[in-house]
């Protein structure tokens, strides 16, 4: 949460210096492409093959073996990003036209993106790093670092665009400049946590041994997996370059407000869920398994469907009282707030998704999410290809969503056919409630914004203001609704206190 705080002053910091202009639209494409590959090769798919094997080996082989196995898997990693980071950059003019393709009519914006991206690519070799470091330490089931690492990341980001600027040709340069600093000084906090864990891995010669030809069979689907869904954000960026000055921009700054959810409930969950069913599946507890599924999803949706119905009843609000400050227009807010809309219907699916896959991750099944994915984001891109003409960024975000509700309902799908997903009474019980607490509590929101809307266009500082307390409205609505209707007891908050 702290990390999202921090972002959203980033956000305000870039709306405000750079709008949504073409120095925007060249950072946020130099942002995106070392995170395309970061999802491809770092996070997801590492994550996926390696928490089941480091988890499965400290059970059962203890913590030396676990800590050879995982120093082998980074001298071997090390070797790949350096390789890959070397040929990327050699090519990058000529990829930068086939990853943003429409910036070729614009000469200055086309090398824009290009300079940019080069500083921003070797934050790639750190952030892989620093992916494996976490994975060890989620393993070892401390979760606080990991989750804390993109707190710098942010850090870095708004020291660079408060000191750096002055001494670079554009803001966007600053940004380049603060992503790669946050590469290195994530990879330097993960590398002291295990370090204080015991388990910093040294670089031996980088050596093939069974049970790194293990992992890697593991890992082939599982980057697959993220390859395919890559494929769709890369689509997206693709497409986007082709739309008017400010198409990227939007479906990032809408994004940004989407992600806030997924980041704090659905990434959380999910970091959680897999060594735990891992933990469980491997000593025999078919049962303990099964309730720390539907509690994941239980939970999920609880925290979600609210953020859901908020986007929908304040889209606008939310963006306006944010961004709208220095160079990010009201045509803007407005313009953003439609894509956030449409990337609203597809939150509950993207955060579920992140409870849903660690069911086959933890029984080492990388292959079938692979399978899901191409049939989600197959139907993904032919809906924002049918849509990028009439609905611009909005058929893009819409084309989004529909992707990941077909993820999501083909992940549950096969979970139920296999008997790893029985949505216990409890479950059953609360779905409904929770959705009639979210919508009620969107009514709240659309009252409270139509009377206080006439406050809010009085001034930045008022309309923050008026923006507090709109969103405050709407949390105690729903926080009264959960206890009313049976959500939430005070217990359960006990029970998750101590926990915490």
């Amino acid at each position: 949460m702290l990390s999202r705080v921090l972002g959203f002053v980033r956000d305000v910091l870039t709306a405000a210096l750079l709008g949504a202009g073409p120095v925007a639209d060249a950072f946020f494409v130099a942002f995106r492409l070392p995170n395309h590959f970061r999802a491809l090769f770092a996070e997801g798919a590492f994550t996926a093959a390696f928490v089941p094997l480091f988890s499965g080996m400290l059970v059962k082989d203890g913590p030396e073996a676990a800590r050879i196995f995982a120093e082998r898997l980074m001298a071997l990693m090390v070797v790949v990003q350096l390789a890959l980071l070397t040929a990327v950059l050699a090519v990058m003019p000529w990829f930068m036209r086939v990853f943003a393709p429409g910036f070729v009519d614009d000469p200055a914006k086309f090398e824009l993106a290009v300079v940019l991206t080069t500083i921003t690519f070797p934050y790639l070799l750190f952030i892989t790093l620093e992916s494996q470091l976490g994975a060890m330490m989620n393993g070892l089931g401390r979760f606080a670092a990991a989750a804390a690492a993109p707190i710098l990341l942010n850090l870095c980001m708004i020291a660079a665009l408060v000191a750096l600027r002055p001494f670079v040709p554009t803001s966007g340069h600053a940004l380049a400049w603060g992503v790669l600093a946050a590469g290195v000084a994530q990879f330097l906090f993960l590398a002291w946590d295990a370090g204080r864990a015991g388990m910093v891995p040294r670089l031996p010669r980088p050596r093939i041994t069974p049970e790194v030809r293990r992992f890697l069979r593991v890992l082939g689907p599982a980057a697959l997996g993220a390859g395919v869904t890559q494929i769709s954000l890369f689509v997206d960026t693709l497409i986007a370059s082709w739309l008017p000055t400010g198409a990227v921009s939007y479906l990032y700054y809408a994004d940004r407000l989407n992600q806030l959810p997924l980041g704090v409930i659905g990434i959380a969950v999910g970091t959680v869920l897999l060594p735990q069913l891992s933990r469980q599946l491997k000593s025999g507890d078919a049962a303990g398994a099964a309730e720390s599924q539907n509690r994941a999803i239980e939970y999920t949706l609880i925290l979600t469907l609210p953020a859901l119905a908020g986007f929908l009843a304040i889209a606008f609000p939310l963006i306006d009282g944010l961004f709208r400050r220095g160079a990010f227009t009201a045509e803007d807010a407005a313009a953003t707030a439609a894509v956030l809309r449409a990337y609203a219907f597809g939150l509950p699916a993207f955060v579920l998704v992140r409870a849903l896959v660690p069911g086959f991750y933890a029984r080492e099944d990388t292959a079938t999410p692979v399978r899901i994915a191409v049939a989600a984001v197959a139907a993904n891109v032919a809906i924002k290809v049918a849509l990028m003409a009439p609905l611009g960024p909005v058929g893009l975000a819409i084309g989004t969503s529909i992707g990941a509700w077909v993820n999501c309902g083909l992940l549950a799908f096969v979970l139920h056919r296999r008997g790893h997903l029985v949505l216990d009474a409890r479950l059953r019980r609360r779905v409904p409630r929770m959705l009639l607490a979210a919508g009620l509590m969107g009514l709240v929101l659309v009252a409270g914004d139509l009377l206080l809307a006439p406050f809010a266009a009085q001034g930045d500082a008022q309309g923050l203001l008026v923006l507090a307390a709109l969103v405050s409205a709407g949390g105690l609505a729903y926080g009264g609704l959960a206890f009313g209707l049976g959500l939430l007891s005070r217990q359960e908050v006990r029970s998750l206190r101590r926990r915490a």
